[in-house]
């Protein structure tokens, strides 16, 4: 980072943080892509793009863009959110379900229009759920015969490749836009895409400039983003982690999700009382959606989630 070639990114003459959006393009499989400071800027400019005042857009329940980016899509981009149920597995509708939610084409001034729908591969809130390529075809079929455009939530993008033996580029086919976050899981401390067209992406850098997200020499951080995606084979070693945490938890008593990726999700009867023991015992974790969120990363060792689970066990059972 401290020796990277920088330039002023806000009129486009940082070669760095030029050289990372043209690969990051290139793994998404995407035309272009912007720079943008987070992933939630990321979403927010895509959503943006897409979406006139007053449209509604349709992403699975639980999804980053309706949970976590504090009604941005609404109160920014102007969108009409509706959650989609998980009937189809973790994370992810059926075609059916996604076709009632789109409704009756009727084309009348007073009606709701749906106009794009947002995926979210993995999926946070529901554990770091996969979207099988052959599913993502079909929601993707479903939604092009409605007329609907398509933007999807990469942000653990780089996570899915790697449990599939895919490359990035097999899970973004047929899609709009496409945004993906190089800190999950991939050691960069600050930075996202947002792919797309060049068309779109001209679009979004007037977006990002609006948000505040121009920056100046930001080929610093474009550096340790491009170091990241150097990195994206080494997240089976972070699912091996989470497959082994999970296996631990389920031997004690745990009430524990089976982990397609890195993010292990526990019940506890209380979650308050549950997080206060863990972190007395030098265990740390976080809240999500009323369970435990535990996630294995690039700088814990195997070793870690041995002592991990001796503390857990030594605790009790909350």
């Amino acid at each position: 980072m401290a020796a990277a070639e920088v330039g002023d990114n806000v009129i486009d003459v940082d070669p760095t943080i030029k050289a990372l959006e043209e690969r990051a393009a290139a793994v998404l499989g995407m035309p272009a892509a912007l720079w943008t400071p987070s992933g939630t800027m990321a979403n927010l400019i895509a959503l943006s793009v897409h979406l006139q005042r007053g449209d509604r857009f349709l992403a699975p329940k639980g999804a980053h863009v309706l949970t976590n980016e504090l009604g941005s899509a609404a109160w920014l981009a102007g969108g009409m959110p509706e959650a989609l149920e998980h009937d189809a597995g973790p994370g992810r509708p059926t075609p059916e379900t996604l076709t009632a939610a789109i409704g009756p084409r009727i084309d009348t001034y007073f009606s709701l229009r749906t106009t794009l729908l947002c995926l979210e591969n993995t999926h946070n809130a529901a554990g770091g759920a996969i979207i099988p390529p052959h599913e993502h075809a079909q929601l993707l079929a479903t939604a092009r015969q409605a007329g609907l455009r398509v933007h999807l939530d990469g942000a653990r993008i780089w996570h899915a490749a790697a449990a599939l033996g895919l490359p990035p580029a097999a899970l973004t086919v047929g899609v709009d836009t496409v945004s993906a976050c190089f800190s999950k899981g991939l050691g960069a401390p600050v930075g996202s895409v947002v792919a797309g067209s060049v068309t779109f992406v001209e679009r979004a850098r007037r977006m990002r400039q609006m948000l505040g997200g121009g920056v100046r020499q930001g080929g610093v951080l474009a550096a340790a983003c491009l170091v990241a995606l150097d990195r994206i084979g080494d997240l089976e070693e972070d699912h091996e982690k989470a497959r082994r945490l999970a296996a631990g938890l389920a031997e004690i008593g745990w009430d524990v999700n089976t982990p397609e990726t890195n993010i292990v999700l526990v019940r506890v009867a209380d979650l308050e009382v549950t997080l206060k023991s863990l972190w007395a015992q030098g265990v740390l974790a976080l809240p999500l959606g009323g369970r435990v969120r535990f996630i294995a990363h690039r700088d814990l060792t195997m070793a870690d989630i041995e002592d991990a689970l001796r503390r857990i066990k030594a605790g009790g059972h909350p």
